[in-house]
């Protein structure tokens, strides 16, 4: 399944009912330094899926895609660049300044697999929240139907300020996962190695 998930050049994915603080969001604003995280990008995406889909949801969120392994961290954040000038785009239009953003992956897993990205959402803190704006990345999502192998990838943005390092909810359609919830120990564990490695250097 791990291959199912391999990024092209310019490829990625991104989510899920925020209760309590955690300790990842307790240990302050510092962002982590990048190229000292060792995690994979399947260790920090949320998937759920249907009996023809498989999704998986990445936030592109710098506390996040600082733990990961140098290549993983180079490709997020040169994916961040480079749709930059789109992903404010859709934020204006929504009126906003700034917002929450992740990489959404389609995955057919049986042939003509039809998806419905209207159907992805998340819950966090008891609100429930639809993506303010889309910036496709792969020419098969307007088509919204995949075939077996094929996978459709997208940048969601959601609106500034949801607590991505505490526990959320993600939907597509009636089908949640709150697998969020296990990653953050994740998280938690992989920043205060990367903050004793940087300690450590001369």
């Amino acid at each position: 399944m791990r291959a199912f998930w391999g990024w092209s050049a310019s490829v990625a994915l991104a989510l899920a009912l925020s209760v309590a603080p955690w300790p990842l969001a307790a240990q302050g604003a510092d962002l982590p330094p990048p190229g000292l995280g060792t995690l994979r990008q399947d260790q920090v995406a949320v998937r759920l899926g249907t009996a023809s889909l498989a999704i998986r949801v990445l936030p592109l969120d710098e506390r996040v895609i600082r733990l990961l392994a140098p290549d993983a961290y180079s490709s997020l954040a040169e994916l961040k660049r480079s749709r930059a000038a789109e992903i404010a785009a859709a934020a204006r239009r929504a009126g906003l300044d700034s917002t929450t953003v992740f990489v959404v992956t389609f995955f057919g897993m049986a042939p003509n697999a039809r998806f419905d990205p209207d159907q992805l959402y998340l819950s966090s803190q008891n609100a429930f929240f639809r993506p303010i704006g889309v910036v496709p990345m792969t020419p098969q999502w307007g088509e919204a139907q995949l075939g077996q192998r094929q996978q459709a990838v997208a940048i969601y943005l959601f609106q500034p300020g949801i607590p991505v390092l505490q526990p959320f909810t993600v939907f597509y359609g009636d089908q949640p996962s709150t697998a969020w919830e296990s990653t953050l120990r994740v998280l938690d564990n992989e920043r205060a190695r990367v903050l004793a490695r940087a300690a450590s250097r001369p």
